[in-house]
């Protein structure tokens, strides 16, 4: 994954940006708290970084909630397709990225997607079917905080919050660059969980000021949970991918500063403790390639398992939603897939299914990448639908 640098223009505004979320988060107690979807900080994006025919990109400070249901910020950028606006604004796709990291550095408004020549072409495309695009980094992903992976729910809220904080910003542009209250949310991989985690809360989070249609994840991650389950001493017994590795050890990381309760450290080796300090600032391509040979089952001393409440607290923040989504929602996964394996996210269409939830599943003879470039012949015209185009 070759990841862009900074300009050096990027660097002096992403420092400034800096320093005034550090100054919010220090705002004494008594001052009001940003609510969900309120700008209050914008920069501009590296021309390096923007989406192929992007007109305008921004970067967004704004107002969501965080992994503990607190005010929080997040960040995330706007890019504004070429052209004219129809009557009433761009309609929006809501990207949801895929693993980065989580260090602040591997903010994607940072440093671009992780797989930019697989990401920047795929985003243009939508950009070229007319839509505007926001695109939130997650709470914690250059904020205050640590990300909290695969926490569904509040993934959800980052998403959904940067919808409106798009909006809002779009309210200062010129009437052609305004963006739409309708929207659909896309993702791949970890932001294909994110989409269709979305998906069952959009309407409720968004309320009435947003229209939501519906949704497109690839690669999504499903029952993730009952894997991680079985995790502990020689469990695995070998290395796996070192991509698999990575995510699990994100997971880790993200679990001990959003659930200190559970006491993971008590369980952990030193070799899980030093990998899972690591987790915290690593951004996934260097991450991966310093975990090969290294083995997941020598991170515990016990199972994860036997942690106190360990299976409810895990339920609660990873596990994705079997029923109440109120919008149809396309899904596509590559059958060679060895970052998310087919069968776990196949188990989970089958009980969208039978829980006659409004789930189009799709299936490609693909890697994890390959599935999101084939899904395109599919999840577009699906997406397109949902707008009555």
């Amino acid at each position: 994954m070759k990841l862009n640098h900074l300009v050096s223009r990027g660097v002096a505004t992403i420092a400034a940006a800096t320093v005034c979320v550090t100054a919010f988060s220090a705002a004494p107690a008594t001052a009001a708290p940003v609510r969900p979807g309120e700008v209050v900080g914008v920069r501009d994006l590296p021309r390096n970084l923007w989406v192929p025919g992007s007109a305008k990109a921004s970067v967004l400070t704004y107002g969501t909630t965080d992994t503990f249901g607190k005010p929080a910020l997040s960040t995330g950028t706007v890019f504004i397709p070429s052209g004219t606006a129809p009557a009433g604004g761009w309609p929006v796709i809501s990207w949801a990225h895929g693993t980065a990291g989580l260090g602040d550095s591997c903010a994607p408004s940072r440093r671009g997607p992780a797989l930019p020549e697989r990401d920047l072409p795929y985003l243009g495309n939508w950009l070229k079917q007319g839509y505007a695009i926001v695109a939130s980094d997650y709470t914690g992903l250059g904020t205050p905080g640590l990300p909290t992976y695969l926490d569904g729910r509040t993934t959800a809220h980052n998403v959904v919050d940067m919808v409106a904080a798009g909006r809002e910003h779009s309210r200062d542009l010129p009437v052609g660059q305004r963006l739409s209250r309708s929207w659909a949310v896309v993702g791949q991989s970890q932001g294909g969980g994110a989409a269709i985690y979305t998906a069952r809360y959009a309407t409720q989070f968004g309320g009435r000021e947003l229209d939501y249609r519906g949704a497109a994840g690839t690669g999504t991650p499903a029952y993730i949970e009952q894997l991680l389950l079985a995790a502990g001493p020689k469990v695995p017994p070998i290395a796996i991918s070192p991509a698999l590795t990575a995510y699990v050890s994100y997971i880790v990381a993200s679990l001990r500063y959003a659930h200190p309760e559970l006491g993971i450290d008590r369980i952990l080796t030193p070799t899980g403790k030093r990998w899972a300090a690591r987790a915290e600032t690593a951004c996934v391509e260097d991450f991966e390639a310093e975990l090969r040979g290294v083995s997941l089952g020598d991170y515990f001393s016990a199972p994860l398992a036997s942690r106190p409440n360990f299976v409810g607290v895990l339920r609660d923040y990873m596990a994705m939603p079997e029923s109440g989504f109120d919008k149809p929602f396309y899904m596509g996964h590559g059958l060679v897939d060895t970052d998310v394996p087919f069968p776990t996210t196949a188990a989970y269409v089958a009980r969208l299914t039978a829980n006659r939830q409004p789930v189009t599943f799709r299936t490609y003879p693909s890697d994890h990448s390959g599935t999101l470039i084939a899904s395109q012949a599919d999840s577009i015209p699906f997406v397109n639908r949902l707008f009555g185009r």
